[in-house]
């Protein structure tokens, strides 16, 4: 396996510039997603990175060979990147078994049977589907079509395993089996994986990193928690995460990275970046309220109407307008009619300027 590195990658189709200066740093053995919406750029850096497109400007590495480099002249194909990728679709061939499909690459590069054999059946093992070695694909479920093609990726030992959105056409209970599949895959072999997505609960559930991407940019790069509790800007508090970003005003810094911030009648206690502690002002404040963060309670001096009601199980989640326009999503331990006024308590939330392009 290997680190990957890319510095400074510029690619352009026409005008649009569909990845734009984006630096990346990703250690060896580690699962690190690319998230964001369509076309933000994440498939493009992928196929950058596997070799199917060449940057404009910029430098790939891994393990330290330099894969890119339009400006030193360096383009290696795709197939001497010694790279492995897993598609939306399973590009599997209908007529092969399942055995003859994990081994097509090894029949390419020409190994004898005895290790064809031994290193399919390694394969097989590790995505649990040794006893369908005879099968077709057409016997499969879709999940463990994707497991077929995954151990195709697997038995050339790659450097890195690539993975373009592989569970999107599979139904919600697969899409949960196969994350399982991705994480056990990944302990079992320590491989350095890259991973697009637009669905940001797949990224928090498998990811050491997640890399978020908006117009070609990498808008913040952290841990999962981290982007949760602690977005840097307004994009990534909007799209990660089940919330709502509030304008405040009178943001007064304490001593201890805290701030007391007010919103409608109320001031309310909130974390605040680090980065802005000099600089924020009450014209860019916002501040990211997550679910857990707020909670029904009656003599409360903030002020909502609920909008809606829906039962998760356990409980339920409800949308309380404040003011005119904006909405917070509220768990609470009981119904709530819509159109009813309720108070709301906050025991947390995360100020930033809201207006701030790149990650802090």
């Amino acid at each position: 396996m290997a680190d990957i590195n890319l510095s400074r990658i510029t690619k352009c189709f026409g005008d649009y510039r569909a990845v734009n200066q984006v630096s990346l740093d990703i250690a060896d053995g580690e699962f690190v997603a690319l998230l964001g919406p369509s076309g933000c750029g994440k498939t493009t850096l992928l196929r950058l990175l596997a070799g199917f497109e060449e940057p404009d400007h910029g430098q790939i590495s891994l393990g330290g060979q330099i894969m890119a480099s339009p400006e030193n002249g360096i383009m290696i194909s795709p197939e001497d990147r010694n790279l492995g990728i897993v598609f939306q679709s399973y590009a599997l061939w209908p007529h092969m078994s399942v055995a003859r499909n994990v081994g097509y690459p090894l029949e390419v590069r020409g190994l004898n049977r005895a290790d064809q054999d031994r290193k399919i059946a390694e394969a097989l093992d590790i995505v649990a589907l040794g006893p369908y070695a005879d099968r077709s694909p057409s016997e499969l479920s879709g999940g463990q079509r994707q497991r077929v093609a995954l151990a195709r990726c697997l038995v050339m030992e790659p450097r890195a395993v690539l993975l373009d959105e592989p569970l999107a056409n599979l139904d919600v209970h697969l899409r949960e089996t196969m994350q399982q599949a991705f994480l056990d895959f990944h302990r079992r072999t320590g491989a350095t994986m890259i991973y697009v997505t637009h669905d940001q609960s797949e990224a928090m559930a498998m990811a050491d990193r997640i890399a978020v991407m908006d117009k070609g940019h990498i808008r913040q790069m952290a841990a999962p928690e981290t982007l949760y509790r602690e977005p840097a800007d307004l994009m990534v508090a909007g799209f990660v995460g089940a919330g709502a970003v509030l304008p405040v005003q009178g943001v007064t810094v304490g001593s201890d990275g805290n701030c007391s911030v007010q919103l409608g009648d109320s001031n309310i206690t909130a974390r605040i970046c680090p980065k802005l502690a000099d600089g924020i002002t009450n014209a860019n404040a916002g501040l990211c309220l997550r679910p857990e963060d707020v909670w029904v309670a009656d003599e409360a001096p903030l002020r909502g109407q609920v909008d809606d009601c829906v039962y998760l199980g356990g409980r339920f989640r409800l949308s309380v307008r404040i003011g005119a326009d904006h909405t917070v999503p509220v768990y609470a331990n009981r119904r709530a009619r819509i159109g009813e006024q309720v108070g709301l308590k906050i025991s947390d939330g995360w100020v930033f300027d809201r207006m701030a392009g790149e990650a802090a």
